[in-house]
C-alpha cells in the first residue's frame, strides 16, 4: 500500500505554500521531508493529515482511525498525566481497560515512560514529552504515521530511541513520513523529498540522489566564488559546476551537499528565466 499527494497545490491567500507536488509514501518505509523554513513541509504534513484542504491535486491516506501524527512540539496535553495522555487518546480511538494496557503499557516502556505514567506531561523532559507523543501517535497501530520534526531540540538519547522506536514501527509494516532538520536522519530514509519554495526539487534514495549530483565539491579556506561556497565548519565547500579543474581535490559529496547543490541550480535556473 502507498499514500502520499499527487499534483497538490496548497495556497493560503496569496500565498502558494505547495505548488504540483507529488510524493509517494510506501508501507514499511521511512519518507524523509527535508528543506529550510517555509519550504511547505508542514503544509505538505497537514495535507496528508486532513488538516489542510488542498485547492487541487490529490490526498492518497487511510481512513482517520488508521492515521497517526505528531504535530511540531509535543503532541500531548501539558495538565493531563502521562496515564491519563493514554486513556485520553485510547478512548478516542475505543481502546479501554485491558485492550488499552496491553497496547500501552510495552509502548511506554519501550520510550522509557513506564516510570512516569503519574507525572504529568507538562514536567517532563523535552525528549520524554516528544517519545510521549510518539508514543500516543501509534497508540492505535495506524497505517500511516506522520511526523513534523519529532527530533528537534531533542537530547541525543532520546533522539536515538525516537528513531528505534520508528523503525520498530516500520518493521511492523506502518508507512512513515516525516519532516526533518538533520541531514544525517534523511539518509537513514529510505527516500527523501526536497521541497524549496513549496515545490519538490529533489526526490529520491539518499544513494541515488547523491549519486546523481553534477559537478563536484571541492573544499577550500577561500572560495573562488562565493556565491557557490557555503561553510563546514572552518572551511568552505564549493561547488564546481562543470567537474574538477586539474589539480584541484574534491571530497565525496553527501546529502546535504547534494541538497545544496539543487538549490544553487534552481537559483541559478530562476535567474536566467527572468528578462
Amino acid at each position: 500500500m502507498t499514500f502520499g499527494v499527487e499534483n497538490l497545490t496548497v495556497r493560503f491567500g496569496s500565498v502558494t505554500a505547495l505548488r504540483d507536488v507529488t510524493v509517494d509514501i510506501p508501507a514499511g518505509r521511512v519518507t524523509a521531508i527535508v528543506g529550510g523554513d517555509g519550504a511547505g513541509k508542514t503544509t505538505l504534513l497537514r495535507a496528508l493529515a486532513g488538516l489542510v484542504e488542498p485547492d487541487s491535486g490529490n490526498v492518497r491516506r487511510p481512513d482517520v482511525d488508521q492515521l497517526g501524527y505528531l504535530p511540531t512540539g509535543a503532541g500531548s496535553w501539558k495538565d493531563l498525566t502521562v496515564e491519563e495522555n493514554v486513556a485520553f487518546v485510547g478512548g478516542a480511538y475505543g481502546l479501554t481497560g485491558a485492550p488499552l494496557a496491553e497496547r500501552a503499557d510495552p509502548i511506554l516502556e519501550r520510550a522509557g515512560l513506564a516510570g512516569a505514567k503519574d507525572r504529568l506531561a507538562g514536567r517532563l523532559s523535552g525528549g520524554m514529552r516528544t517519545k510521549l507523543g510518539f508514543s500516543l501517535a501509534m497508540l492505535h497501530t495506524p497505517d500511516l504515521m506522520i511526523l513534523d520534526e519529532p527530533t528537534t531540540g531533542v537530547d541525543p538519547v532520546s533522539r536515538i530511541e525516537l528513531w528505534r522506536m520508528i523503525s520498530e514501527t516500520v518493521a511492523n509494516g506502518a508507512a512513515v513520513v516525516m519532516a526533518t532538520t538533520y541531514m544525517d536522519e534523511a539518509e537513514r530514509a529510505a527516500s527523501v523529498v526536497l521541497l524549496v519554495g513549496g515545490r519538490v526539487l529533489l526526490s529520491g534514495r539518499p544513494d541515488d540522489l547523491i549519486g546523481a549530483m553534477p559537478g563536484a565539491i571541492t573544499v577550500t579556506e577561500s572560495p573562488t566564488d562565493r556565491s557557490l561556497a557555503w561553510r563546514v565548519g572552518p572551511v568552505f565547500h564549493e561547488w564546481l559546476p562543470s567537474g574538477t579543474p586539474g589539480g584541484v581535490d574534491t571530497v565525496q559529496p553527501d546529502l546535504e551537499d547534494t541538497c545544496i547543490v539543487a538549490e544553487l541550480q534552481s537559483r541559478s535556473l530562476t535567474a536566467g528565466d527572468r528578462p
